[in-house]
C-alpha cells in the first residue's frame, strides 16, 4: 500500500491546485476545474515548490 501525502491545496482562478507526495512518485500536482473535473500531469517534481510552479503555470496557459 502507498501513502500519499497533500502537501497544499489552492484555489487559482475557480480552480483548484493540489500538491501531493507520493513514494513512488515524488511529487505531483492534480488540478480540479470549476465543474468537478480532474486534469492529471504524471509529470514528476523533485520538490513541492516545483510542482506548484507547473501547476500554476498549466493553469495560467489554460484559462
Amino acid at each position: 500500500m502507498t501513502t500519499t501525502k497533500i502537501h497544499s491545496v489552492v484555489c487559482i482562478h475557480s480552480r483548484i491546485l493540489v500538491i501531493f507526495y507520493t513514494q513512488g512518485k515524488c511529487w505531483q500536482f492534480r488540478i480540479i476545474s470549476p465543474d468537478g473535473m480532474v486534469f492529471i500531469e504524471h509529470p514528476i517534481y523533485f520538490s513541492a515548490e516545483a510542482a506548484a510552479k507547473a501547476g500554476r503555470e498549466w493553469i495560467y496557459q489554460k484559462r
